[in-house]
């Protein structure tokens, strides 16, 4: 089993895009409050997302390329670990919430893995600063509620030495995913040891973070998002970061029209970070479904790496599926190409009201990363 611990600090159509899983985009006034009310339409969001589908533009295809030569060796089951990051911090959890350090603010959110109760008291609870309520489904809107005092909409953030904007936002985020560090600490350490500028692709990019930490490690980054208020927070942080003449492409497109794009001008990337959510909308109504596009998402991946290509990251949230599913896919993928996939569940400890504890992990997301051994 192998861990990985950071103090410091981490998916959009959500692209991180438009949509349910991770719609953070907020457009009110900096400043004010957020106060955000539930949709008009009485419509589950599957529903929906049916009906968005079926008035959507068709997706851009191709088929899928039989692939042959061994499989990657494997690593399972994989648990990368993180205890606190820069100004973030997981204080305690249970009842199906979590209680959170976000620079000054402590903040309640639903959590539905956290089955368990709190171990902390009730009184530290209630005095949080903001506690997100309404609908509990992770693709549900809701409202912040501020017990002690109105909030600004914005306030300043750091990890990994680079600083962004935290956000209260309709669905419940707050602009940045921290058990998603270890994957960025992993593509810093790949940057500065490479010896040379690489290129990464962060598809789904949501705010930039990845983006800003891999290219203050050195890498020439393309940022793909399909939200104009993901790009343009994520812009934001790059100039709080202070990193406005580095090598960043931001794009505002729907992430699989990308890359099929890419794959035919032959451009390649020496790591690529996908993010996908499990239903999200492109810029011109495109329409992303996990379970029926990511095989050709992989697929398309594994043609736009380079030839000294050093990894290929996919995390997904809010599925309800084993991490063998997406591991063994990763594997079919990779066929042929060496190297070595492993997979497993992105996972945050319980770091107490000092940040210094060990409490209980709480389970994040699932994970597989391709990597050449």
């Amino acid at each position: 089993m192998k861990k990985t611990f950071e103090r410091r600090e981490p998916r959009s159509q959500k692209t991180k895009g438009e949509g349910p899983r991770r719609e953070r985009h907020d457009e009110r006034p900096r400043g004010k409050p957020v106060r955000a009310e539930k949709p008009a339409r009485s419509e589950t969001p599957a529903k929906a997302a049916r009906q968005d589908a079926a008035a959507a533009p068709a997706a851009e295809t191709r088929p899928l390329i039989r692939r042959s030569g061994e499989r990657p060796a494997e690593r399972v089951p994989v648990i990368l670990e993180s205890t606190g990051a820069g100004d973030f911090h997981l204080i305690d959890s249970g009842q199906g919430l979590k209680l959170e350090q976000y620079g000054p603010y402590r903040i309640v959110r639903p959590e539905a893995q956290a089955l368990w109760q709190p171990s902390l008291a009730p009184h530290v609870w209630e005095g949080a600063d903001a506690v997100f309520t309404g609908d509990t489904d992770e693709d549900g809107m809701g409202r912040w509620r501020f017990p002690k005092v109105a909030l600004g909409e914005t306030w300043p953030l750091s990890l990994l030495d680079i600083d962004f904007l935290g956000r209260f936002t309709a669905f419940r985020h707050v602009g940045v995913f921290p058990e998603q560090i270890v994957h960025w600490s992993w593509v810093k350490a790949q940057a500065e040891r490479a010896g040379r500028p690489i290129r990464v692709l962060n598809l789904f990019g949501y705010t930039g973070v990845a983006s800003l930490v891999a290219a203050a490690a050195g890498a020439e980054v393309t940022h793909v998002d399909a939200s104009k208020k993901a790009i343009g927070w994520a812009r934001e942080n790059q100039a709080l970061s202070r990193l406005e003449r580095a090598p960043i492409r931001w794009i505002c497109e729907d992430a699989m029209k990308f890359i099929l794009r890419e794959e035919r001008r032959g451009n390649r990337y020496d790591i690529i970070l996908a993010d996908p959510p499990k239903f999200g909308r492109g810029p011109n109504g495109e329409v992303f479904h996990l379970f029926e596009q990511l095989p050709l998402m992989l697929d398309v991946c594994r043609e736009i790496l380079s030839p000294d290509a050093i990894g290929l990251v996919l995390t997904a949230y809010s599925i309800r599926a084993s991490f063998y599913s997406i591991h063994e896919l990763m594997r079919e993928t990779m066929r042929g190409a060496g190297g070595v996939v492993e997979s497993g569940e992105l996972v945050i400890r319980e770091a107490g009201l000092d940040g210094k504890s060990h409490g209980r992990a709480l389970s994040t997301s699932l994970f597989s990363r391709w990597v050449r051994a």
